[in-house]
């Protein structure tokens, strides 16, 4: 994509990011970025930027990590965290609330975003409690998601796909080409006008 965030790139006349933000912020209490580098490249959201925690960039568990110890820290009263990736602009309006639905009778469960028969192992509601392990895991060189929640309980959760123009499309998409970002621009114009 050029390099840079993924999610400060335009569209439909704002970043990506704000997309991501305006689905996930009313389903939520608090919202968080989770970004390493510099924190003002996301002044303009006018939120909480959290760095990982961890050294070294060790992928999105870092992330899942940083937001627990965020929540640990400026909302301890709170159970659990909800992740998602700030390239995915079509979030279903009900993530949280079908996640949460899905642990209701499980508190230490992980709750995983599913669509297509496809996994998407960073939109997850995970569990604040299982924060000491995940950092104990970081620490002994555990780097992929489903390997770390495959240690815990792990459900997860069906989203179908949403009608955008005439056409099926996952929930979750994130454009990880340039080519992918247009056809995304050009659904949103249609759906806009």
């Amino acid at each position: 994509m050029g390099g840079g965030d993924k999610g400060l790139l335009e569209l439909a006349g704002k970043p990506m990011l704000r997309h991501v933000i305006d689905r996930l912020a009313p389903q939520v209490t608090t919202t968080i970025i989770n970004a390493n580098g510099d924190p003002q490249r996301f002044s303009a959201f006018a939120l909480p930027v959290v760095a990982d925690t961890v050294e070294g960039f060790v992928g999105p568990l870092a992330g899942v990590l940083a937001g627990m110890r965020w929540s640990a820290s400026k909302a301890p009263k709170a159970r659990w965290i909800v992740t998602a990736p700030g390239d995915a602009p079509l979030l279903p309006r009900d993530l949280v609330e079908r996640m949460m639905e899905a642990v209701s009778e499980r508190e230490d469960t992980i709750a995983l975003a599913q669509s297509g028969g496809e996994m998407h192992p960073v939109i997850g509601l995970w569990p604040i409690a299982l924060m000491q392990d995940l950092e104990e895991q970081l620490k002994a060189g555990v780097r992929k998601v489903l390997h770390w929640t495959d240690r815990h309980g792990t459900v997860a959760v069906a989203f179908p796909c949403q009608r955008f123009c005439g056409l099926s499309i996952d929930p979750f998409y994130n454009a990880n080409t340039p080519q992918e970002l247009g056809e995304l621009r050009a659904m949103l114009r249609k759906t806009s006008s």
